[in-house]
């Protein structure tokens, strides 16, 4: 167990120096998704489900979805400006 936790610690550092070096907004939010979704499984590992089940919901998915939704919206009025 704790081999899987030092594997989580050392995705979640990699997470968070690759984000902000994401060239793409794509790319940022992903890895923002990624590392979400490691830490809820951190969370549960270290034996906290409520908050494994907060960081589940609301980091990796209402946030990523409103961050999407915003790229999808960008990317929408980038295109009109162009004409």
């Amino acid at each position: 167990m704790i081999v899987l936790e030092y594997i989580l610690l050392i995705g979640l550092i990699v997470c968070a120096i690759a984000a902000p070096l994401c060239k793409r907004l794509l790319a940022a939010v992903i890895v923002y998704m990624a590392f979400s979704l490691m830490m809820a499984v951190l969370w549960s590992l270290l034996q906290s489900p409520d908050l494994a089940i907060t960081e589940a919901a609301v980091g990796a998915g209402v946030t990523s979805i409103l961050f999407f939704l915003t790229l999808k919206k960008v990317h929408a009025l980038k295109g009109t400006h162009d004409e």
